[in-house]
């Protein structure tokens, strides 16, 4: 673990500040010229942006959308509404879809396993509607289940108006709604992920060519594992692109990579990789605490127990620019005086960690341990001893 300077400051809040994406006030090596019109460069281990272009600009979406179909396909899995082996059918307006498809017709019933498949590794605008019709009774209701969720997840600035991402008047996101799609769908749907790595598909009974993965990174970086392709001639080539390299110290590091608007599916590929490697080498990422490690042991008052133990449940890593993780410097910011009860993971400060004196993250720490109340007697007493204090 690496050593660093601890400070304690107290003040009065009233909860824990939550994760927020955004740049760090510290000052950030500078990223490679990227040939793009939006890029995006995340941390998910340490919730961090490294580097950034024009991250709230609308763009058109293309087959990025279907991170979105997915998402909604792997939580109707989750919930039961439907199985992997379910077949749903292919119906008219499935099987003419236009752009890039996965060659199903009407003849067929194709399991959800294939059409995931289809739309993942294909891209396929047909298996994308057949999911979209099979999960929410018609591409309308569907489209409207995708625009809740959006608005759930918080994606200000994202607009669907249909399931598979051809240019349509108002279907538009931006690199920071993508960025918590992205991280939202790997957190939440890990046992789906397997989708987004896989290099080559083909379904019984249509032709073969469409059967290689867009994602030419997959062939090229044996450390990356997702996500999605997009193009279209207003979008431009996309790729949202993820990569989980093992650290010293730390061990698993996962970064996002969302490069929009490139000029050719190699370039959207080179300038991807450029972004991976310059994050990888550019910065050093550092384990402040291990996953439950108190960060603080307060005291409690009006409680069975004197104190109470406040950290992660996850270990709390933060990424800085290389060679500077010695100078890192933390304070814990809670509740005082905390009183009794507490329930296990209730939020009860941050610890901010600085660099140089400027902001590299603010993590919210909670409840390592439920403190019951203590009885009459011991409530009393401690009123007592905060009157006096």
């Amino acid at each position: 673990m690496t050593p660093i300077s601890y400070t304690l400051r107290v003040l009065a809040v009233t909860a824990a500040v939550a994760p927020v994406l955004a740049l760090a006030q510290v000052s950030l090596p500078q990223p490679p010229e990227i040939a793009a019109r939006n890029y995006l460069l995340v941390d998910v281990t340490a919730n961090q942006v490294l580097g950034a272009k024009d991250i709230d600009a609308p763009i058109e979406q293309a087959s990025l959308t279907k991170l979105m179909t997915g998402y909604l396909v792997f939580d109707a899995l989750r919930a039961k509404k439907i199985t992997l082996e379910q077949r749903f059918p292919v119906s008219e307006r499935a099987w003419k879809m236009p752009g890039s498809r996965m060659f199903i017709d009407p003849k067929m019933q194709v399991p959800v396993d294939d059409l995931i498949k289809g739309m993942i590794v294909q891209s396929g605008n047909d298996a994308t509607v057949a999911l979209a019709e099979g999960v929410g009774g018609s591409v309308e209701n569907f489209v409207r289940l995708m625009n809740e969720q959006a608005k759930a997840l918080g994606m200000k600035g994202t607009s669907y108006k249909n399931p598979e991402g051809l240019t349509e008047p108002g279907h538009l996101t931006t690199a920071r709604d993508l960025s918590i799609l992205a991280q939202r769908l790997m957190q939440e749907f890990p046992e789906y992920m397997h989708y987004y790595s896989t290099k080559q598909y083909h379904y019984e009974g249509t032709p073969a060519s469409n059967g290689t993965n867009r994602n030419t990174l997959l062939f090229r970086d044996p450390t990356v594992d997702g996500l999605k392709t997009g193009h279209t001639a207003a979008a431009g080539y996309c790729l949202v692109s993820t990569s989980k390299r093992t650290m010293p110290q730390v061990g698993e590091r996962r970064l996002l990579s969302i490069v929009l608007g490139a000029s050719s599916a190699n370039s959207r590929a080179t300038e991807s990789q450029k972004l991976l490697n310059w994050g990888y080498t550019a910065f050093d990422s550092v384990k402040l605490f291990d996953a439950g490690q108190p960060v603080a042991t307060p005291e409690v008052w009006k409680g069975q127990a004197s104190t109470i133990q406040i950290g992660q449940a996850k270990p709390i890593v933060v990424t800085v620019p290389a060679g500077s993780g010695g100078k890192l410097k933390t304070e814990v910011v809670r509740q005082d005086p905390l009183i009794a009860p507490f329930t296990k993971g209730q939020p009860m400060g941050t610890l901010k960690v600085t660099l140089d004196d400027k902001t590299v993250a603010e993590v919210p720490l909670v409840a390592l341990e439920a403190v019951e109340q203590a009885g009459f007697f011991g409530r009393l007493w401690d009123s007592i001893r905060l009157w006096i204090k």
